[in-house]
């Protein structure tokens, strides 16, 4: 049991009891001393790191200050990507649009054109029905009406763009033309018979005639 060594006064002599008075004066002014001091401390006084705790040195902190970098840096790549992904996302949808108009836009003209050619061809079918009508009466008038009927067609084919080519007394270009025969004559490569006439749409060729070619003997 801890006994209080100042609680001993009255068995003291005087200069005993002075001394243990001094000393509790002294005690008393320590501990208000130490409290004054908690209370007034200075904020500006070096803090001491644990024993034990790593003390961080230049390069630590800036391996620290690089890796807050690059975490930032993930954070701006996070949303330059979401950035990409939307445009790209657009950019597929108006690719999709522009492919859907392209569809339409190509099967009207493609209707548009064939609308028109059938036009261009009905009066052709009726010329046909006329001549064909005044054969039954009168068949030498069947030849003369098929040749105005086919002199029609062309004229309708130069109007649509297209070319005659093969036709007899023409040089032979296998370019637009297919020899089926070769026959001794007069000149060399010269279209002296035609089995099918060809046609040509500027530089393309629609269809190649079929002929027959001439060579020296």
């Amino acid at each position: 049991m801890f006994t209080n060594p100042f609680g001993r006064k009255k068995d003291m002599s005087d200069d005993q009891k002075k001394t243990v008075h001094d000393t509790e004066n002294e005690a008393a002014e320590n501990i208000k001393f130490d409290a004054e001091t908690v209370d007034g401390a200075d904020t500006d006084t070096d803090f001491e790191m644990p024993e034990g705790f790593p003390e961080m040195d230049e390069n630590m902190f800036g391996q620290v200050q690089e890796m807050m970098a690059k975490l930032e840096r993930v954070d701006e790549l996070e949303k330059e990507n979401a950035d990409l992904r939307g445009k790209l996302g657009r950019l597929a949808a108006d690719f999709e649009g522009y492919r859907n108009r392209t569809a339409q836009e190509s099967a009207e003209a493609q209707s548009k054109g064939v609308s028109k050619a059938a036009e261009a061809l009905m009066p052709v079918y009726d010329d046909m029905e006329r001549a064909v009508s005044v054969g039954v009466d009168d068949p030498a008038k069947l030849i003369p009406g098929m040749q105005a009927v086919q002199n029609k067609i062309l004229t309708i084919f130069g109007t649509l763009g297209l070319e005659v080519t093969g036709r007899e007394g023409e040089t032979f270009d296998p370019q637009w033309h297919e020899a089926i025969q070769v026959v001794e004559g007069d000149e060399d490569d010269q279209i002296v018979q035609t089995y099918q006439l060809g046609f040509k749409m500027g530089d393309k060729l629609v269809r190649p005639a079929r002929v027959v070619v001439s060579r020296k003997g």
